[in-house]
């Protein structure tokens, strides 16, 4: 799949190298449209009049083209399934990537057996919180990456309003919709 991913932030360069090492690093480039302060995003229409941008998608073809746009709320998710139906339309090598890299539907695993299911992202700020409540406290959980597996993140968004919000805690079919110590000690009948 011939696919750029680039991340674009009226932020400055040492506030984006900050954010991507709070994440523990990201894959794809980050670009700063600081100076002029949010020119890009004013020309792409996403700069509002408070300085700040809207949280969107651009899909481009190699012709440079405008192929799809999606501008959210800033504390939406986008919707990966739709993006890899939009990528596989502007290139049909990407369809070839979601049959060898995602789960189909019919095959997606089911939940583990476990009395604790931590769904998380590599870059969820509030993951390790969670993580490290449950080691202190000698709780087993398992863990699930949802950018790695889509069927996770289908649960993750259904039980979130449309959010893949991270992290959500499955304790024994009650769930979580992110962390929460009293809520997770009540439902582990600790209080």
């Amino acid at each position: 799949m011939q696919t750029q991913v680039l991340g674009l932030s009226v932020d400055s360069v040492p506030c984006l190298k900050a954010w991507a090492d709070s994440l523990g690093g990201i894959t794809y480039p980050l670009l700063s449209d600081f100076y002029p302060h949010g020119k890009v995003a004013e020309m792409y229409g996403v700069l509002r009049p408070e300085g700040y941008t809207e949280r969107a998608i651009f899909v481009m073809d190699k012709q440079g083209i405008i192929r799809y746009v999606d501008v959210h709320d800033i504390d939406k998710q986008p919707d990966n399934d739709e993006l890899i139906r939009v990528l596989t339309e502007v290139d049909p090598a990407a369809a070839v990537f979601a049959r060898t890299f995602l789960p189909p539907a019919e095959q997606a695993p089911t939940e583990p057996d476990a009395d604790v299911i931590l769904y998380c992202t590599p870059w969820c700020p509030d993951c390790p919180e969670a993580r490290r409540y449950f080691k202190q406290h000698d709780i087993p959980y398992v863990e699930i990456d949802i950018s790695r597996d889509r069927a996770a993140a289908a649960r993750v968004r259904g039980w979130g309003d449309g959010n893949e919000t991270t992290p959500t805690i499955n304790i024994r079919g009650q769930i979580m919709v992110t962390f929460d110590q009293a809520k997770v000690e009540k439902a582990l009948g600790k209080r």
